[in-house]
């Protein structure tokens, strides 16, 4: 699994509450699977699925796209 920590301080209230709840209603297999979440101290801790390639954005800054490749990825 990996872990997403979030301080909670340092964002708007509602935030945390609509990724818990976009990753939690939206089922996908190209979409991280969200399992569970938990409050430690003034953390919020979001456990997922690990992906092993990191990031997308890590993706994206090592390979260079076409707009149709871009398309697919989008499309997926």
């Amino acid at each position: 699994v990996a872990i997403k920590k979030m301080v909670l301080q340092e964002m708007a209230e509602e935030l945390p509450v609509n990724e818990i709840l976009v990753m939690r209603d939206n089922r996908n297999a190209n979409i991280v699977t969200y399992l569970d979440s938990y409050l430690v101290d003034e953390e919020l801790w979001l456990v997922m699925e690990f992906m092993g390639c990191g990031t997308l954005f890590d993706v994206l800054r090592a390979v260079y796209l076409e707009e149709g490749e871009i398309g697919a990825v989008c499309q997926e």
